[in-house]
């Protein structure tokens, strides 16, 4: 078994990305270099996941979910990047944003355009800007 792109002419996937068994990815999503992505996992569209993420199996992003990787960005110069981890299980809802060096705990749930700024414990639920 291998994952599935929905539409691979309008989604960006890097060969460097490892992407586990049964995972489906929605249009428009970008997959970026060196990105881990577990088993069983549902990328919506329009899903941005930078260098830096890894996510665990049976993850669900929902659509638009964006992904940090870099606290402090400029033009001229690239930062230092930052991990990101999403555990077994945790929903993330649409259009949140991810900050950079973070957790995101197992069977965790992140409310629709939640700004998610610190580690998440596992099996809570958190929403708002900033998401608590």
């Amino acid at each position: 078994m291998t994952y599935k792109v929905w539409k691979p002419e309008l989604t960006n996937v890097y060969a460097s990305a490892q992407i586990g068994d049964g995972t489906t990815i929605g249009a428009f999503s970008e997959i970026g270099d060196g990105v881990i992505i577990g088993k069983n996992c549902k990328i919506q569209n329009g899903v941005f996941i930078p260098k830096g993420v890894t996510i665990g199996d049976n993850v669900f992003l929902g659509p638009r979910v964006c992904f940090t990787n870099d606290r402090y960005p400029s033009a001229k110069e690239y930062g230092k990047f930052e991990e990101t981890v999403v555990e077994d299980g945790a929903s993330i809802g649409a259009c949140a944003v991810i900050r950079c060096g973070i957790r995101i705990g197992a069977n965790s749930l992140i409310g629709a355009g939640s700004v998610v700024t610190h580690d998440v414990p596992p099996g809570v639920t958190i929403k708002g800007n900033p998401a608590k």
